[in-house]
């Protein structure tokens, strides 16, 4: 049984939160405390298996917290209850740059606390958490970094030029996404020869604040793909939250649509529907790419797309994942051309679709 620690202060959200995850047998709460002080000093003494944060408390918020954590070098696996205001989403993404692995959205009444939905997502999200990879406390990203690792990437594109075809890259990714992406979208080269469509599993009112974050960092263009965008070399497109990305072929042009409905793999958006979705397309070559997240989502697109397209995968590696999911999934269907360490992936990207 795992054991969790909720740090929230309100005694009413962990009296809620402390119910629902009981309800699972997976699960135990071992502790709750009332602000990030109490929440350290927990941390500085015991291990938890996972740490439910909330962000906005008195005397010390969560944010403070996560730099706290990093600062004394404790090793946890955190997840955040975060609003969906565009500066709660703001604040959510500074939160995954802190080491933070996923996020619920909590909504603003206890009483809605208590429904299915939020449940179900609560257990599923803090699930994912839990069966994470935390080996030492998360370093944040800088832009030194991203300076340094663009080298190697440049190096790269000198023997891209002689890559030929009409491809597109697609990536699937969930929990330690958008870390993940961190680490290859902002190594990509302006001049790559492919438009990237992009499938992270977020709610509704936080996939813009990543496609900001990330555009922020990166040569590439980053954006929160709008209903009827025309798809375009050297950009990112990210799924908006809530909903389902679709890729339409028509004149030549490919352009995206949404469509509401039911979740499938428990998520909306779904990367089985944006790959599945590419299967009419005027592509010569998908590239597609499954990042670190819980479940299977990719893989029964990926499979659908290989009968109907060429189709090259590239997953991510167990010991760079967070959490050994939807790589695995792949590779064990037998899918994956290669599986390399996510400070490879950009490269090759870069190797396989070229640069003009």
């Amino acid at each position: 049984m795992k054991k969790i620690l909720i740090i929230d202060d309100s005694a009413l959200m962990r009296t809620v939160l402390s119910d629902i995850i009981n309800s699972d047998s997976r699960f135990h709460v071992e502790e709750t405390a009332k602000d990030g002080v109490e929440g350290l000093e927990l941390l500085k003494k015991k291990s938890y298996d996972a740490v439910v944060l909330d962000v906005n408390m008195p005397r010390m918020d969560g944010i403070t917290l996560l730099k706290e954590v990093q600062k004394n070098g404790i090793k946890a696996k955190i997840m955040m209850a975060s609003t969906d205001t565009k500066e709660g989403a703001k604040v959510t993404m500074e939160a995954l740059d802190l080491g933070a692995l996923d996020f619920v959205h909590k909504p603003d009444r206890a009483s809605a606390c208590r429904e299915e939905d939020f449940a179900k997502q609560m257990l599923n999200t803090l699930a994912a958490v839990a069966e994470s990879r935390v080996t030492a406390p998360s370093r944040t990203f800088s832009i030194e970094d991203i300076k340094a690792q663009k080298k190697v990437v440049e190096l790269v594109s000198k023997s891209a030029h002689k890559v030929t075809g009409n491809k597109i890259v697609a990536i699937a990714s969930s929990t330690g996404g958008p870390r993940a992406l961190q680490a290859v979208i902002p190594k990509l080269p302006k001049n790559l020869k492919a438009p990237v469509v992009l499938v992270q599993h977020m709610p509704q009112g936080f996939t813009a604040s990543l496609a900001e974050r990330l555009d922020s960092l990166s040569d590439v263009h980053v954006v929160e793909a709008k209903e009827g965008d025309v798809l375009e070399p050297g950009t990112v497109y990210l799924a908006a939250g809530g909903k389902h990305m679709h890729i339409k072929t028509a004149g030549g042009r490919h352009t995206i649509y949404y469509k509401d409905g039911p979740t499938r793999e428990g998520v909306r958006p779904c990367a089985n529907f944006m790959y599945e979705s590419l299967m009419d397309s005027d592509y010569d070559e998908i590239v597609c790419v499954v990042l670190t997240g819980m479940g299977a989502d990719g893989t029964e697109g990926i499979k659908n797309l290989e009968g109907k397209k060429k189709v090259h995968v590239i997953g991510q590696d167990e010991a760079s994942c967070t959490v050994y999911g939807m790589p695995k999934s792949v590779a064990v269907a037998g899918l994956v051309d290669q599986v390399v360490p996510l400070d490879n992936v950009a490269q090759e990207i870069i190797m396989n679709v070229g640069v003009k």
